[in-house]
């Protein structure tokens, strides 16, 4: 009866050690790429200029630089919500194409600045995967 108690015990505190690291791994990950999200969405506001000229040789039009903005931080607020819904889902999707062209972008015209985009697809992975761990661990 004691053997299976401890064996119990010993599954409830892997289990409570797992939801540990992996909460540990999504509030790291989203906060990074939060800060790197708000970063990237206040040069597009404040140094709008320099922006501009990215753009014009990007090839992309220079109207959609404050809707990005927009949606920029509009995503960092829905990722720092604790609920798993819907709308975060899209948030994720969103930007994991908003990544990949900013990455095929930064490719195509040669400027060296693709290890940004990488480094964001990384922590949004990671954001994502360990979102999706720790909200059904927390469901079972």
């Amino acid at each position: 009866m004691v053997n299976i108690k401890k064996n119990v015990y010993i599954c409830i505190e892997i289990k409570h050690n797992k939801m540990k690291t992996t909460k540990i791994l999504y509030w790291v990950s989203t906060g990074l790429l939060s800060a790197l999200l708000l970063m990237s969405a206040g040069m597009y506001v404040f140094n709008h200029a320099e922006i501009v000229t990215m753009f014009a040789a990007f090839g992309y039009p220079v109207y959609i630089i404050y809707p990005l903005a927009f949606a920029k931080f509009s995503a960092v607020a829905v990722l720092l919500s604790q609920k798993q819904s819907t709308i975060k889902e899209w948030a994720y999707a969103a930007l994991f194409f908003e990544f990949i062209l900013a990455f095929f972008a930064h490719f195509m015209i040669g400027d060296g600045e693709q290890i940004g985009v990488v480094i964001a697809m990384v922590l949004l992975i990671a954001s994502y995967l360990s979102g999706k761990k720790l909200f059904n661990l927390k469901k079972s």
